[in-house]
């Protein structure tokens, strides 16, 4: 997966009003995408969309070039997990599609992602997306001061395993800032009360990736895309989210997302 090693840097509120500015872009994109996301359309033209939204905002994609990554967003469809690669394929009726997306501006990056479904989607697909969904916001609910990593990775797994789901383990969440991925890992699988102690400052990435089947993964060989072993549907969901002496702190949003008020 992607990855930078550096020790944990807790962000002053100059630093996190930087993020807060890359993060409303980044809103922005997911809106602009949300009311793009159709039945024949490719996942090419989407990628040009939020590059040309980034580009016009004096902003940067953080994802293209990263490590060789070729394109602005990482669009994963139905058994794809994350780090799809934008191409020729068009979307379809009963597709669900993941599009994850960075942004870097003054400095530092802001990272989420947004499950959208495409036309008419199957029940078990709608059910997902929501377990997903509501699963980020149980996680988001434990990042708080004085609490551990594991009690975020607790409450994402032990909410969608009741629900029949399986955790992804081979990809997890991270910290941000000046750069895309920093420490401290976040899995969304872990114990109570166990791991890193959370502390103010800290920013995160928290993102469960859940699936209908199996946990199982494995990599294509364009080195990038990751998909489930039993090609059972997987979702994903993510915000960017500050550590503080009282409530956490969402720094993204998915307010401008059309579909965002039917989950």
């Amino acid at each position: 997966m992607f990855w930078e090693r550096s020790k944990i840097v807790y962000k002053s509120g100059e630093d996190i009003e930087l993020i807060r500015q890359s993060a409303e872009i980044l809103g922005q994109v997911h809106g602009l995408i949300s009311n793009e996301i159709k039945e024949g359309i490719s996942t090419l033209k989407l990628d040009k969309i939020a590059h040309d939204f980034i580009k016009d905002h004096k902003a940067v994609p953080s994802f293209l070039n990263y490590r060789g990554f070729p394109s602005t967003l990482c669009i994963s469809v139905n058994q794809t997990v994350v780090h799809g690669l934008p191409g020729k394929y068009e979307l379809r009726n009963g597709d669900i599609v993941s599009i994850d997306c960075g942004v870097l501006l003054n400095g530092f990056h802001a990272d989420s992602a947004y499950t959208y479904s495409v036309g008419n989607i199957t029940t078990e697909k709608k059910n997902l997306l929501k377990a997903t969904h509501d699963s980020l916001y149980k996680g988001i609910e434990n990042t708080k001061q004085g609490l551990r990593i594991g009690d975020i990775a607790f409450a994402i797994q032990s909410y969608v395993e009741n629900l029949g789901y399986s955790v992804v383990r081979d990809l997890v969440g991270h910290g941000v800032g000046k750069n895309l991925h920093e420490e401290p890992e976040v899995p969304n699988f872990g114990k109570r009360g166990k791991g890193l102690k959370l502390i103010k400052g800290m920013v995160l990435a928290i993102e469960p990736m859940i699936n209908v089947g199996k946990k199982d993964v494995y990599q294509e060989n364009d080195g990038w895309t990751i998909n489930t072993d039993d090609g059972k549907p997987s979702a994903h969901f993510e915000h960017t989210v500050l550590v503080t002496d009282s409530q956490p702190e969402i720094l993204t949003t998915f307010k401008y997302i059309k579909e965002e008020q039917k989950l």
